[in-house]
């Protein structure tokens, strides 16, 4: 690797983002990119945020940083609700360290939502606690499906946007329609943006997606990723209504509560884990100022690093494949 160099001068307010599904080698590229900008990475995975959830959210461990520092993770206790208005105030005020100090911060993450409160216009409608209450009240009664097809009745988008099983991010969703008489997606992120970015999605070939995926899950096991929920269970993962939905954390916990066998959660890891992986490719299809760049099977490192290169080097930046 070279030594780290400034790219091109564009803006003071500049950053770089990269994104695009679990899986499909986004952190060791922004690694590689910030050592070579001389920059800093910057977390927008929302699981990642949570200490000792390292295993099943794909930490980065201290030698594959690289020397690296990483920013955002290991902040949230496992029985801390998530809120993006918190990871947004956090965010900036690092982004804004890091410009302040003549740095490119390199965000990366597959969290759609927490990528565009950090960098795009985004304000966040208030909470009404009667009317959270009750929805959280039908909510333990009912389960997320029968709210979760409530939602895609009134905004269809936002159920695009949400899983299923998310019933925290559901009732969020039912709550703000009711209380503002608005879509939900009306108060999702703009692409209005705050800071200058130049977006490097990663795509990888969809078959091998799911390859890299069954590895993953399967490299999870070996790693030893139902001592570490043993031990977030001790902490209180179970009463984290973020963390405990999060993938491969949610599915060990059943097998420990007898609803399912080891490699029945094993599987249904490996298969929420691939559908997540499309709903994340799809909310980031639809933002035109992503530049992919195809990583198939065998794909060069440091070709891909110097097309992403090329692309934070570009005085004037449009999406599209690359």
């Amino acid at each position: 690797m070279s030594s780290p160099r400034t790219p091109s001068p564009v803006s003071p307010r500049r950053v770089v983002s990269v994104v695009g599904s679990t899986a499909a080698g986004k952190s060791d590229l922004a690694v590689a990119i910030a050592r070579e900008l001389g920059g800093e990475v910057v977390n927008t995975d929302s699981m990642q945020l949570y200490k000792g959830m390292d295993i099943g959210t794909a930490k980065l461990t201290l030698d594959e940083r690289a020397g690296v520092p990483h920013h955002l993770m290991d902040v949230w206790e496992v029985t801390e609700t998530a809120s993006v208005a918190e990871y947004q105030r956090l965010a900036r005020a690092e982004l804004d360290r890091q410009l302040a100090a003549g740095q490119v911060p390199v965000l990366v993450g597959g969290s759609g939502l927490y990528v565009r409160a950090a960098i795009d216009e985004m304000e966040f409608p208030g909470t009404d606690p009667q009317v959270r209450a009750r929805l959280e009240e039908e909510l333990e009664r009912v389960g997320s499906g029968v709210l979760y097809r409530r939602l895609a009745e009134l905004d269809p988008a936002a159920a695009e946007a949400i899983l299923p099983s998310n019933g925290r991010r559901i009732v969020r969703a039912l709550e703000v329609i009711e209380i503002t008489g608005r879509p939900f997606t009306a108060s999702l992120p703009t692409q209005r943006a705050v800071y200058e970015a130049v977006q490097i999605g990663v795509q990888v070939p969809r078959p091998e997606l799911d390859r890299r995926i069954e590895l993953r899950v399967d490299r999870m096991w070996e790693a030893g990723l139902l001592d570490e929920v043993r031990q977030l269970e001790k902490a209180g993962l179970r009463e984290g209504l973020t963390a405990s939905r999060a993938l491969g954390y949610q599915q060990v916990l059943a097998f420990f509560a007898g609803e399912c066998t080891e490699e029945e959660a094993k599987a249904e890891t490996a298969r929420a884990t691939r559908r997540f992986a499309r709903r994340q490719e799809s909310w980031f299809r639809r933002d035109p100022r992503i530049h992919w760049l195809d990583r198939p099977e065998g794909a060069d490192p440091v070709e891909l690093l110097g097309r992403a290169l090329e692309l934070i080097d570009r005085p004037e930046q449009s999406g599209g494949p690359v």
